[in-house]
């Protein structure tokens, strides 16, 4: 069904609306190349200028990008939710446009491997399982460990307890409370298989694979504030960095 205009939408934008509908819907497979500024113009009746218009919103979303001399070709990520991330703000912006389900609230445990990688003197750390949801899809897994010091802070909030749900990140619920802020998240990519929380959780098969990052976050007086791991399910997920030259 074609994009509907309202009365002060730009022509521009209801174009890219109109093509961002028919990507989502398959018209448009990952890595096909659009048609061309011409026949966009022909075919919905709009100058080449609204069409290039068009094209420059989609490449900032990241739905398209550009080859000189080529064409406009759809992006790798599909329909799948895309993450670009390049600081400690990117991450707490997860809660611009997904939603925390907790399925495991905030509680005292003993892990060994997550007190160790944490820096903890004790076995003692407190855990909480939420999934992450966009657009409906849940995409992610993730367990966060914390110690009992920084735990406190946050134990009560509505927001750790079991089925909330919430446009917040832990890390953001924590900032506020911390005595300095979080200046450094230390992260690691790899390739897990799915375990039973996350067949139970993320609707997928055991033993599947699954894109597992792990992030260790450490505040500006070198304390380790929290301990991340996260599985992702690729067919939803894109994850991205871009790499600049260093100038110095």
């Amino acid at each position: 069904m074609p994009a509907k205009r309202t009365e002060t939408e730009p022509a521009y934008q209801l174009l890219a609306r109109q093509l961002r509908q028919d990507i989502a819907a398959g018209r448009y497979d990952n890595g096909a190349r659009l048609p061309t500024e011409s026949e966009l113009s022909e075919r919905y009746e709009v100058s080449r200028q609204t069409v290039r218009r068009a094209f420059v919103d989609l490449v900032a979303a990241g739905t398209v990008y550009r080859v000189p001399g080529r064409g406009t070709f759809v992006n790798e990520s599909g329909g799948r939710y895309l993450r670009q991330q390049g600081s400690i703000e990117d991450l707490m912006n997860l809660s611009h446009d997904t939603t925390m389900e907790v399925v495991q609230q905030l509680r005292r445990r003993v892990d060994v491997e997550a007190a160790s990688r944490l820096r903890l003197d004790s076995d003692v750390v407190y855990t909480v399982v939420f999934r992450r949801i966009h657009d409906g899809i849940p995409f992610v897994l993730t367990t966060v460990h914390l110690p009992e010091e920084v735990a406190r802070l946050i134990i009560d909030a509505p927001e750790m307890a079991q089925g909330a749900i919430s446009t917040y990140t832990v890390i953001g619920l924590l900032e506020r409370h911390l005595s300095a802020p979080i200046a450094e998240a230390a992260q690691s990519i790899t390739v897990d298989q799915a375990d039973d929380l996350d067949v139970v959780h993320l609707n997928c098969e055991a033993g599947r694979p699954v894109l597992r990052i792990d992030r260790l976050y450490t505040d500006s007086n070198g304390l380790v504030s929290e301990l991340s791991v996260s599985h992702f399910l690729p067919e939803h997920y894109t994850y991205r960095v871009t790499l600049y030259r260093d100038r110095g």
